[in-house]
């Protein structure tokens, strides 16, 4: 997978909030199917700078990457997953500058 080599969060950190996120195994519904990569994929954007519209194909469609951030958004789950990192400071940074 691409972001194994890339990817922000360590295991760890990873399992803190893997059971805040939409989309989960034991929820009814397929419209998330590796949220660990969906999250990665947000996170380069906030690293790189990266617009939404030239979001490199291997990464996912750009359109469908930019919904589920909204409806994240728009229910909450971003500031769910900000509590429990807020300690870490490599992500601090990131969320503060995102």
């Amino acid at each position: 997978m691409w972001y194994k080599d890339r990817q922000v969060f360590s295991d760890t950190q990873w399992h803190r909030i893997a059971e805040l996120l939409h989309g989960k195994s034991t929820e009814k519904g397929g419209w998330a199917v590796d949220n660990r990569r969906f999250v990665e994929v947000v996170l380069y954007l906030a690293r790189t700078g990266c617009p939404w519209r030239d979001l490199p194909k291997e990464l996912g469609t750009w359109y469908s990457v930019y919904v589920r951030f909204a409806l994240w958004e728009t229910s909450g789950v971003w500031h769910c997953v900000a509590e429990p990192l807020e300690g870490d400071a490599d992500l601090r940074e990131l969320f503060i500058d995102a």
